[in-house]
Parts: structure tokens; sequence; C-alpha cells
């Protein structure tokens, strides 16, 4: 099989590169080598592969790319929840745009491989809840005013009383409270469409909070076990948001990478959203306390009371569709797989003007 990745030289899609390749693949990358997460071309990028260092954005990028490909695996996008609003035009513009050019290239070389989209968690705001009184419910949106008086936990919409989370199924009505989950979204909605026009399945792999070596350090793009990991690499505490009772499920890239393989080279192609996780929840604040805690240097995390307002406090998948879907169980657990991330090499991200590869430029580094 011959698989084109987009964002192949980036944190997840080296890892699939890598995997397609040990099992026999063919392997085009296309990728744009964004400043936000490549300091130029990544050292240790799997062999093997053909490389092209083009604008994802440029139908014509992946035009040239298309060619004999029998399955697309699309990761290239703007992740994170971004510095402020004012980032809303990179956004839409890498995640919303570059999935409109691959589409609208997809559609003129009359694809009819299979198509694997990198989504996330975050399309489903806050999680699954479940009030004593009311059974599930979707709280609203937490206000700034409760924010700032530290009331960080939401409430039933209807009587205020304390709700508990439950975990979340991709039957979940999606909510997305942020600029990234708004993309993220409409990327599962422009490649659903395609696939309906088209005759063909699109299955979207819904990532939980995704960690694991080759990170972007340094970020304020880049995931919190990121954040953590350079300020304890650096001899700082970790510095924790809310009270760091906020729940979610960490899933190594190792295990993401292996769906996305799993997803592509499936006997049935599934057609719709599969929760990509370890099925382990797993606190903020243990998440700080595995990393720190399994650095050379232990340092202990310090709570800040700080927020930000596009966050939601509790989201935990359940991963039930993916194991019968694909047969997918993840094999790392989050407080081993963290505690062993706490050396693991990242990524730098462009602090300058560096020299970056001319557009269009292909490179096949030798294999590991």
């Amino acid at each position: 099989m011959r698989t084109l990745v987009s964002g192949g030289a980036g944190f997840v899609g080296s890892h699939i590169v890598e995997q397609l390749l040990d099992a026999g693949h063919e392997v085009v990358v296309l990728d744009s080598l964004e400043p936000t997460a490549h300091d130029g071309v990544p050292d240790g990028l799997p062999g093997g592969a053909d490389y092209r260092w083009r604008d994802i954005r440029d139908p014509d990028s992946w035009r040239s790319a298309l060619a004999g490909v029998d399955a697309v695996c699309h990761q290239a996008a703007r992740v994170g929840l971004g510095v402020d609003f004012a980032d809303v035009r990179d956004y839409v513009d890498h995640n919303d745009a570059g999935t409109a050019a691959m589409l609208w290239a997809l559609h003129d070389a009359r694809f009819a491989g299979r198509l694997v989209l990198a989504s996330s968690m975050v399309v489903y705001g806050e999680g699954t809840y479940r009030c004593p009184r009311h059974g599930e419910v979707r709280p609203h949106p937490r206000t700034v005013d409760d924010l700032e008086a530290g009331q960080f936990e939401p409430g039933c919409p209807r009587c205020g009383r304390a709700v508990a989370w439950r975990t979340t199924t991709e039957d979940t009505p999606t909510d997305p409270r942020n600029v990234y989950a708004a993309t993220k979204l409409h990327q599962e909605h422009l490649c659903s469409a395609f696939g309906r026009e088209h005759g063909i399945a699109v299955t979207a792999l819904r990532y939980h909070n995704v960690y694991g070596p080759r990170m972007p350090r340094d970020t304020p793009y880049a995931g919190v076990a990121s954040l953590f990991r350079s300020r304890v690499e650096a001899g700082h505490p970790p510095l924790v948001f809310e009270d760091g009772g906020q729940t979610r499920d960490f899933v190594h890239v190792d295990d993401v990478a292996r769906a996305n393989v799993l997803a592509l080279t499936a006997p049935v192609a599934h057609d719709g959203a599969l929760n990509i996780a370890s099925g382990h929840p797993i606190t903020v604040l243990e998440v700080a306390t595995a990393i720190a805690g399994g650095s050379a240097s232990a340092l202990a995390p310090v709570i800040t009371g700080r927020y930000r307002l596009g966050d939601v406090r509790h989201v935990v998948a359940s991963p039930q569709r993916a194991r019968t879907a694909l047969d997918f169980r993840a094999a790392i657990e989050p407080i081993a797989g963290l505690a062993t991330f706490a050396d693991a090499p990242l990524r730098r991200p462009r602090s300058g003007d560096g020299a970056r590869p001319p557009r269009g430029e292909a490179s096949s580094p030798a294999r590991r």
C-alpha cells in the first residue's frame, strides 16, 4: 500500500510514518514544516519515505503528491488552544483551508481509496456529566466570574447541583468551545461531505491528550504534557492551572500511531468517528506529578489557580467503539508512560528566522 501522510514530519505523523514503513508500506510525506512545531527539518525522521516540503494549503502540493497513492492519512494541522483569539485566522487558514485544498485535490484526482483524519476530543467541549436529579446533562460553558472565584467544577444547567463526569462516547453531541475545536469539527464535516459524495469511508480519529517523544517544546501551542516536561527539564516545577482536578485521558503517541495504521489497513474501513484513548482517566495534577517524579530532579508541581476560558473541566473517552471497529487497545498506561516521558527527546520549534528548505524540495533521510 502507498500512503500519503500529511504532517508526516510532525509529532504524531512521524510515528505513523515509522510504523507504516516498518510494516512494509510505501509512504509519501507532505509537510509544511510550520515554525510553531519545527525548527527546520527535524532530526531523526524515519528514512525510506518520500518527503515533500510543500504548503498543505496549496492544492498543487497535494496533486503532485497523490500519484499512485492508495490511502491518505491527514495529520497536518495547527494544534493547541493558541495564545488568544488573534490566532483565529492562522487556525482557519491551516486547518480548514488546508483540508479543503486536500479534498479538492482528491476530488480532482478521482481518489477512491481510504481516508483517515486526525481529529480531537476537543470537538466534544465539556464531556458527559450526570446530575443526581436530572440524569445526563450538558453543563453551560464556565463563566469568568466562576473561574475567578475558583469555582472550577461545572454544575447542572437545570438545578445547579454538583454533577459527576461520565465517559464520553462518539454519539455525544459535539460542542466546540474554542477556535481550535471549531476547526477540528469543521475538518470532520468537510471530510464527511467528501466521503458521502464519493462513496468512500472516512475515519475520523478523535485523539485524546497525546504525549510522547518528538513533541514540540517551549511553545504555547504544545500540549500540557510537553509544557510540564519543558519546565522540569529547565529545573522549574510544573505550573498547574485551576486546582489540578481536571480529568483527561492521556494516550501515548505510539498507541495513536498504531490506531492510524489499523484504520488504514483494517479489512473493513470504518466510516465515522472513533475515540483514541488509553481508557485510564487521570487528573492534570497527576500528570504533572508523574512527569516531575520521573525526572532526575523531582520538583513538586505548583497549583496556580490560573485558567483559560476556552478550557473544559472534564472530558474522558469511552474507548469501546475503537476496540470493536479496529481491535485497538492502548498498550501504554498513562502513569507509566508519563514517567518515562520525563526524559523523552522533544522537538524545538523555530524561535527566529532560521533557514528552511525551499518549497518543493524533496528529501529522503537515511533509514534509522
